[in-house]
């Protein structure tokens, strides 16, 4: 038996998992315990949260598998770069520290985790690449990775082939980022860069790419980001630093000539217009068009007929429904932590398969591998916070019944889920309908921007009755379209581009969840709940039952559900328009 502890460090995101001979038996993102959203922190935390879930020690870990190759790292992000210009010598100065600290990896470990034992350093989007080929099930298919930056490169495609991970391609390298120009747009928008990206994929439907940008003769919003983001030969794509200057000029990310065809910065209070709208549309529409011409070319340069995404740019779920719907591959995995924090799982399966001569992908859909609480715990929680509660003898008929009459249900199961998705174990619920119901849990609980949709989660075997969607989508990143005839039955979760952020529930991966939307569906005869995360705005999902007790209080939740306990609360409604909601 090997114990391998993976550990992400670096960036945002930071996190721990761990992989007892061959299986993921923990995983959990810092953020859940320091509170401190897309958290930086060293995973401290985690790492004994992953160590107490398994019941064993830090003894007892072989290896230490961390994300990334540090001294390729400083070579090629640090060192090249400073040779060549004046500016990127300048982020060498600054960020001396920060480099100092990464040399002293090994130390930091070894005091952070009091650790003696072997330490093994994983290239970062191998570590991505591994995290969603893996558990996959896949035994060929093709495997592209994403995101900002790792040592220098901003994304590879490789094969997984028989258990093998093979790099094909890593021409795209800093700065010709797709996760950086995401973040970019997002920064000059108003929100905050590698945390709201999500925010500016919600608002691009509402705008049209194709519209005129004022005073720019004729040009439309779509045909400057072509300018910005450009299509090289086979794999590679382009940024352009006659618009985008994050390369070059820390926090600034845009260029003044940028700024002098769309106009100044948008201050995160100022009102939404029509032009902010139409450029979000602008960049969704050219990232969907430049990754989708890569990947039509590398299926028929290498065959392969199924396709594993990862990094940060595969959390959009946008892109990744119009990959589905270009039917480029039969069959599409997204690891639910396909974002930094997934990569200390990447390490570990990377450290296993290094030990052996072969590990092969096993299809793998139960991600609940973060905090557990026992039932003694959670009584206690409940006693300490003074709160009233029951045991409920019929649970998921009970819950349903609130559910239909319009409550709002905190949800709190089980091991909380790896990745930033509440998959029905850390998770807000309501019913689907009616239309308003949106705006109402908006008002009551979560203080979201209105235009962002929520999610449906509907058992696996009516999910074609109701989308069209043409395979399990367990992780609730695939948007696809609703049926036209129902529409009309769950409204409240239909983005206004007639697309829906499905989850499929199926029995054997969450069998609490799956039962409750099952006894909803007795009641009403829609399959379907509106699922959201349990938190409120600019939090991490809550973790721990105390979490919950606190969040459920200090919001207008009416229920909060935590194993079988059960616990009411009659808020009054804000708006006498929803009062049919109360």
């Amino acid at each position: 038996m090997k114990n391998i502890l993976g550990i992400k460090y670096g960036g945002h995101d930071t996190s721990a998992a761990l992989l007892v001979d061959g299986k993921l038996v923990a995983a959990c993102a810092q953020e859940r315990y320091t509170r401190d959203k897309h958290s930086r922190l060293f995973p401290k935390e985690a790492a004994m949260d992953c160590l107490s879930i398994a019941g064993i020690t830090i003894n007892q870990i072989d290896e230490i598998a961390f994300v990334g190759d540090i001294k390729l790292k400083i070579k090629e992000f640090y060192l090249k770069p400073a040779i060549e210009s004046d500016e990127r010598l300048d982020f060498l100065f600054k960020d001396f520290e920060k480099i100092s600290k990464m040399k002293n990896m090994d130390q930091i470990i070894r005091e952070k985790l009091n650790y003696k034992g072997v330490i093994n350093y994983y290239r970062h989007h191998l570590c991505h690449v591994a995290s969603s080929y893996y558990p996959s099930g896949f035994k060929d298919a093709l495997c592209l990775s994403i995101d900002g930056v790792g040592e220098h490169e901003t994304g590879i495609i490789a094969s997984g082939k028989s258990g093998k991970i093979t790099t094909l391609n890593n021409e795209n390298v800093y700065p010709h980022s797709l996760g950086l120009l995401y973040s970019s747009i997002t920064h000059y928008l108003g929100w905050k860069h590698h945390c709201d990206e999500g925010i500016i994929m919600g608002l691009a439907p509402y705008g049209n790419s194709l519209d005129k940008v004022p005073g720019q003769k004729n040009q439309s919003y779509r045909s400057i980001f072509k300018k910005i983001l450009t299509e090289e030969k086979d794999f590679k794509y382009k940024i352009n630093s006659d618009y985008i200057n994050y390369y070059s000029e820390r926090d600034k990310w845009v260029t003044d000539k940028f700024i002098k065809i769309f106009g100044p910065k948008r201050k995160w209070s100022a009102p939404l217009s029509k032009h902010h709208k139409n450029i979000a549309a602008a960049l969704q529409d050219q990232l969907e068009h430049v990754v989708l011409k890569q990947l039509k070319v590398a299926r028929k340069k290498f065959k392969f007929n199924k396709l594993c995404l990862s990094g940060g740019v595969a959390l959009n779920c946008s892109l990744n429904g119009k990959i589905a719907e270009s039917k480029i591959f039969k069959e599409i995995f997204i690891q639910p932590a396909s974002g930094d924090d997934g990569c200390a799982y990447g390490a570990c399966l990377l450290a296993y398969s290094a030990s052996k001569k072969k590990l092969m992908p096993k299809k793998m859909h139960n991600f609940y591998k973060g905090s557990i609480f026992t039932k003694k715990e959670i009584e206690k929680e409940l006693l300490k916070s003074r709160t009233k509660y029951e045991c409920s003898k019929n649970l998921y008929k009970d819950v349903s019944n609130y559910l239909e009459k319009g409550k709002i249900v905190a949800w709190f199961q089980g091991g909380s889920e790896f990745g930033p998705r509440a998959l029905g174990n850390r998770s807000i619920l309501c019913r689907p309908y009616p239309k308003e119901m949106k705006d109402h849990l908006n008002i009551r609980v979560k203080f979201r921007e209105e235009f962002r949709p929520f999610a449906p989660s509907v058992l696996s075997e009516y999910q074609k009755d109701f989308f069209h969607i043409n395979q399990d989508s367990p992780h609730m990143l695939m948007a696809c379209k609703i049926k036209k005839d129902k529409k009309k039955i769950i409204p409240a979760i239909v983005h206004i581009d007639g697309t829906c952020r499905v989850q499929t529930v199926k029995k054997d991966i969450n069998k609490k969840f799956y039962n409750l939307i099952k006894e909803f569906y007795k009641i009403t005869s829609v399959p379907v709940l509106l699922n959201t995360s349990f938190n409120v705005k600019g939090q991490p999902i809550v973790n721990t039952p105390l979490q919950a007790i606190n969040t459920f209080k200090s919001t207008n939740i009416d229920i909060l559900v935590i194993d079988d306990y059960i616990v009411s609360k009659w808020a009054k409604p804000y708006l006498k328009k929803l009062e049919m909601f109360i």
